[in-house]
């Protein structure tokens, strides 16, 4: 059997396993489940997808789109569980802010108003509690949104882990395009607009756990500005979303299996810090794969690549924006990865997380 035809058989395999019907085979939801990766998929499609199926859920975007009389509104929700709450450069008060702005964002809205809901633990000192609120608030301010109402809970000691925050946001979109993986072309360019991994790492090292003493801090940042600029320069683009949970690799998967493309990353392309690079390497850990709070990856339509760089490069939080793949047509659904020695391979999504709670 040649090369060529073990690949065939390896891609025919994956594309079989793909198309059977999501189904959760496990009898209890364990950390997987919440990693952002395959486990994560197969719960919200098999179980959350198929329980509340409409037009409007079906995507599964960051956030809903809504149409209200002759206004377009854009509807997302989110809930953080970061261990420690407090990291470099920023905590869960951060995190619950910044995160659902960014995935209003990244759908091409304004972001207006959140929800902000906590679920306290008995004996959480009142001191951290007026911490986190602090950080909301500053963090409200500086993305130019309002929390306009809330809910609290309070669980029994040892019922939950300290805090637990959920927000919900609404913004509204004021311009005529309409993104989406929908609107993904082969040729396209795949931008991401900064290093990854910074967030990812930056938990991990703050557990206290590995002994790793490093300066990096996360990214969490609110990004509607950078998105703005982007659009203002690029009509071409057909498609953002912010790098969370399971990182660049799981967006890129989820966009190639929704479009039906591939996509083709170059490794030398792609932006990471030597911090973030060298800790990945001895933790055993891609960083295509660690959380980002302040990044995001966009698919923009080829003849308009270079200057939405340049677009993303002009404001302090693209500074290292890059072009870093383009989509393809075949193999479609999967994502590849020409590394750095000349070979290549697949990049499909993890089953969990070698990072758990870190968002």
């Amino acid at each position: 059997m040649t090369t060529s035809d073990r690949e065939r058989q390896v891609l025919d395999r994956i594309e079989q396993t793909r198309r059977r019907r999501p189904k959760v085979r496990e009898e209890r939801i364990t950390l997987a489940h919440g990693a952002g990766g395959k486990a994560t998929q197969t719960l919200v499609e098999a179980v959350f997808l198929e329980a509340f199926r409409n037009p409007v859920l079906e995507p599964l975007d960051d956030a809903a789109a809504l149409e209200i009389g002759l206004s377009r509104v854009a509807v997302t929700t989110d809930s953080f569980v970061v261990t420690p709450l407090f990291f470099p450069g920023g905590d869960i008060g951060h995190l619950a802010v910044n995160g659902t702005v960014n995935d209003l964002a990244v759908s091409g809205a304004r972001p207006l108003y959140l929800t902000a809901g906590f679920i306290l633990e008995e004996g959480f000192p009142v001191a951290d509690l007026m911490r986190i609120v602090t950080s909301m608030r500053e963090a409200a301010d500086a993305a130019g949104v309002h929390v306009v109402t809330g809910d609290t809970k309070v669980v029994q000691r040892g019922k939950g882990d300290g805090c637990y925050v959920n927000t919900s946001g609404i913004g509204v979109v004021e311009h005529a395009w309409r993104l989406g993986a929908h609107h993904v072309r082969p040729g396209d360019a795949v931008i991401v607009s900064g290093p990854i991994g910074d967030h990812g790492i930056t938990i991990m090292l703050a557990r206290g756990d590995l002994g790793i003493e490093s300066d990096l801090e996360s990214d969490t940042a609110p990004l509607h500005d950078l998105v703005a600029a982007l659009l203002e320069v690029a009509p071409g683009v057909r498609m953002m979303r912010d790098a969370t949970r399971g990182g660049v690799a799981t967006v890129l998967n989820e966009l190639a299996r929704a479009a039906e493309v591939s996509v083709v990353l170059e490794e030398d392309a792609i932006p990471v810090r030597p911090e973030v690079r060298g800790a990945a390497e001895l933790l055993g850990i891609d960083p295509l794969y660690v959380a980002c709070e302040g990044r995001f990856v966009a698919v923009v339509e080829e003849a308009q690549a270079g200057q939405a760089v340049e677009a993303l490069r002009a404001h302090p939080l693209g500074a290292q924006a890059a072009v870093i793949g383009r989509v393809g047509e075949a193999p479609a659904g999967l994502v590849l990865l020409k590394t750095a020695f000349g070979g290549t391979r697949i990049c499909d999504v993890l089953v969990g997380d070698p990072l758990p709670r870190i968002c």
